[in-house]
């Protein structure tokens, strides 16, 4: 995701126009196999790398049991990630 001009010289890391969901405290959904919500929680600050936003993700009491999850930020679809990737906080995604 880009950053406006705004933001470059700011250092504020957010989105714009069809990314302005894509903030601090932005949710975090995550959801079993069958679909269920199994947790939920938010987007951190972002912090820039280079004209990139980066955010760190909190999501606390997931479940332990599934293999799999499934995790949405915002309605950007879902990305799915193995149980073992997710309890090591091995988590990335990327937009635009």
């Amino acid at each position: 995701m880009d950053l406006n001009q705004t933001s470059l010289k700011s250092g504020l890391c957010t989105g714009i126009g069809s990314y302005n969901d894509i903030a601090e405290g932005a949710s975090v959904t995550v959801y079993d196999s069958s679909g269920q919500v199994v947790a939920t929680g938010h987007l951190g600050a972002g912090f820039r790398s280079g004209t990139k936003c980066a955010f760190a993700v909190t999501v606390l009491r997931v479940p332990l049991g599934p293999k799999f999850f499934q995790v949405e930020v915002s309605h950007r679809g879902k990305i799915t990630l193995s149980a073992e990737d997710a309890q090591a906080g091995r988590f990335a995604a990327s937009l635009g």
